[in-house]
């Protein structure tokens, strides 16, 4: 270990030799300092470090960057013994063959390929996943017709996935990484001409495949059963992988008219995943199990290490061919949703649609599929509507505003229509940004709806002043028809429900502490549901009664009135959905300040923090929006006094009003005919915690002072409270 460095006096006076030049040899001596460092570092315990005025955090993250495996990716090649083989240096040295490959040598490389791929999915790099593959450093010099084939296949199928990731833009460093090093990714080469050389391949195994089939009646030898079984799980690898690039390749058709093939195309991979899955051990296994890369013929996990910047490299562990084969699987389903979003038809059921899809962790790839099917590169609905279009259909059924009625007076007017054009213009970019952050991994979602909020306030506010001015032409014009607070109502709809899926995001990510619950669940029952519930009322009403001077105006009164019954409909869903969830935080405040009244849930001790301060934190991003108003801390104090309502209120009565929370919340769900999975779990969440509750009632547990669990196992928002 090399230590402490003294200065030694140079040879001569000033350090120059006798023509004058500054002496080049070493003036250092060096001194081993290993056993006395070792035996001063076996005084500290595990975790503990040592501090030194001169030597602080950044000089020790200074010393062990350079030439440290840890931290300078480079480095990892010099440790081990064996020499590092390129495509050219394996082929030379014969550690791998581009011709006469037996069939497991095949079925095990397009195996780990398929692993590679699945691992570069999951946001390592390609030099590290799939670009280990040597065949794929030089495809053109392979002869072995099938594997050739399936080498240029793979790099037009990564080029592919890169541009759909790219296009989309929904991810970020850790979700994926689109550098390809300079790796050439058979440009020359057309997506056509690619699935056709593995199409050829394809017809050359079926007619083995064909010959050695037993005929009925006839007995077949063991070689020639064992070779139409082998045979037979390569040609299912081969039509898998061809079918896989056309199927995404099918997602990229203009107007979605390649969504038909693609059902048709993932209905037949999913049929060949068992074959592949129950041959898997048919093809060649690595030899080295035990060590974290696992390698066979044709795979060099450090053959790329040097290109890497010299930075952190991520540590990179190859999916099992298993794993792989259940994460395609899992794509596959995904992508079989996917095809079903041509039939949403409005903004509110897309929104609705995809924040579902989110809820279950999608990869980068499904996540950006779904997103360039609704706004692909023409950022066209579908490909066909413009957006201005669409949002407008969305508004008509959502609060039927007259300017957009054609039986007002205003909708051809050319000042409104000027108005409101203006201001769709605005309304595009960030309600285009909404459906982006669903395509967000869950635990970036939470910061952009964050950001998305001053846009959406900017946003209403202009809403406000086109709605005034509407008004004042519209009662010019209509008396007895107003246009006060319609879109204006609509974007705050939006604002809230952005402002929910902020909040309720922290929950999910698991950022609040038990003891910040009480003001979480405060503001999400008192503020952001209630608004949200007033705006559904009030776009109820005010289409009900556009509806109704509709139906004044024209005869055919019962086709409008079903008409009006179908979107009232809608909107009554929507608000018991809301009433269930205040109902559900409603009672949650309750229990946690019942809690704290019994003394279960002591409030910690800050010496550098306090609760306005945690408080102001959690909300910040509300000071952004003027509607609804943010609660500071301190009118947040007045409004949650319980002594400003219940004087005596007791713990036992915080229990009882959570319970009667908890027993509406369920009531209200169990009003829907056929719920939905979500539902069922709030149900199921709901009857808990009534029940647990009511046994608080009783004065089960009175003298504990344990506090409660909550648990987010059945559902990542609403927990099950559990008394230990």
């Amino acid at each position: 270990m090399e230590g402490t460095m003294q200065t030694q006096p140079p040879s001569d006076p000033g350090g120059q030799g006798s023509d004058g030049r500054v002496d080049s040899k070493s003036r250092y001596d060096w001194k081993d300092i290993t056993e006395e460092f070792m035996s001063s570092a076996s005084a500290l315990q595990m975790g503990e470090l040592l501090h030194d005025t001169n030597f602080g955090l950044f000089e020790a993250m200074s010393a062990i960057e350079m030439m440290d495996p840890k931290m300078d990716a480079g480095m990892m090649c010099n440790q081990i013994q064996r020499k590092v083989l390129t495509f050219d240096s394996a082929l030379e040295s014969g550690a791998i063959k581009i011709k006469d490959l037996s069939i497991p040598e095949l079925i095990g490389i397009m195996d780990t390929s398929l692993a590679c791929l699945v691992t570069w999915l999951e946001g390592h790099s390609l030099a590290q996943t799939v670009f280990t593959n040597l065949f794929l450093h030089n495809p053109y010099m392979i002869d072995e017709k099938c594997l050739k084939a399936f080498s240029i296949l793979m790099l037009k199928l990564v080029d592919h996935i890169r541009d759909r990731v790219n296009r989309a833009g929904v991810f970020e460093e850790e979700d994926f990484q689109s550098l390809t090093y300079g790796f050439k990714m058979a440009a020359d080469v057309t997506d056509a001409r690619a699935t056709g050389m593995m199409k050829e391949v394809e017809d050359d195994l079926n007619r083995i495949i064909k010959m050695t089939r037993s005929k009925v009646g006839e007995e077949r030898d063991a070689q020639t059963e064992q070779e139409h079984e082998i045979t037979n799980a390569l040609f299912s690898r081969v039509k898998f992988f061809r079918l896989f690039l056309t199927a995404l390749l099918s997602f990229s058709k203009e107007k979605c008219e390649g969504i038909p093939q693609a059902q048709k195309l993932i209905c037949q991979l999913l049929e060949l995943l068992p074959i592949i899955r129950d041959t898997i051990c048919m093809g060649i296994q690595p030899d080295n199990k035990e060590v974290d890369y696992p390698t066979i013929m044709g795979f060099e996990p450090l053959v790329n290490q040097r290109l890497l910047p010299p930075t952190f490299p991520r540590y990179t562990v190859i999916r099992s061919r298993e794993e792989a084969l259940g994460h395609i699987e899992g794509l596959l389903y995904r992508l079989q949703i996917v095809t079903t979003v041509p039939e949403l038809t409005t903004f509110h059921i897309i929104m609705e649609a995809f924040q579902e899809f989110s809820k279950s962790s999608p990869c980068v790839l499904s996540r950006s599929i779904l997103q360039l099917t609704l706004l692909p590169v023409n950022k066209r609905v579908f490909g066909v509507h413009t957006m201005v279009d669409f949002l407008k259909d969305t508004i008509r059924n959502f609060i039927a505003p007259p300017v957009l009625s054609q039986k007002s007076a205003l909708y051809n007017n050319s000042q409104a229509k000027q108005y409101v054009d203006a201001w769709f213009v605005q309304v595009v970019r960030p309600f285009t940004a909404l459906v982006q952050i669903t395509g967000h991994n869950r635990a970036r979602q939470r910061d952009k709806w964050a950001h998305i909020l001053e846009d959406l306030s900017a946003l209403q506010e202009e809403a406000d002043k086109v709605d005034a001015c509407l008004h004042q032409m519209l009662t010019k014009m209509e008396p007895n028809r107003q246009h006060i607070a319609c879109l204006g109502n609509w974007v705050l709809y939006h604002t809230l429900q952005a402002m929910i899926s902020y909040l309720l995001a922290g929950f999910e990510l698991e950022l609040y502490a038990t003891y910040e619950y009480h003001y979480v669940y405060w503001y999400l029952y008192e503020m952001l549901y209630s608004w949200l519930i007033n705006t559904l009322h009030r776009a109820d009403n005010f289409l009900l009664e556009n509806e109704t001077m509709a139906d004044s105006q024209q005869k055919g009164r019962s086709n409008k009135k079903n008409k009006k019954k179908k979107r009232i409909k809608t909107l009554n869903k929507e608000i018991t959905l809301a009433q269930a969830g205040q109902q559900m935080f409603g009672g949650y405040y309750k229990a946690v300040m019942g809690f704290r009244l019994d003394g279960k849930m002591q409030m910690p001790e800050f010496q550098f923090d306090c609760e306005e301060v945690r408080y102001s934190h959690r909300f910040q991003p509300f000071t952004n929006v003027s509607t609804p108003p943010y609660i500071p801390y301190v009118q947040y104090k007045e409004m949650s006094d319980l002594n400003r309502y219940e004087p005596d209120a007791t713990a036992v009565s915080l229990y009882g009003a959570a319970c009667k929370c908890f027993h509406q919340a369920k009531s209200l769900l169990e009003s829907f005919h056929n719920p939905s999975e979500e539902v069922q779990a709030m149900i199921k969440v709901a009857k808990v915690n009534f029940v647990v509750m009511k046994i608080l009632m009783g004065g089960h547990k009175k003298d504990s002072q344990e506090p409660p669990v909550f648990d987010f196992t059945s559902h990542p928002v609403y927990p099950t409270i559990k008394m230990v």
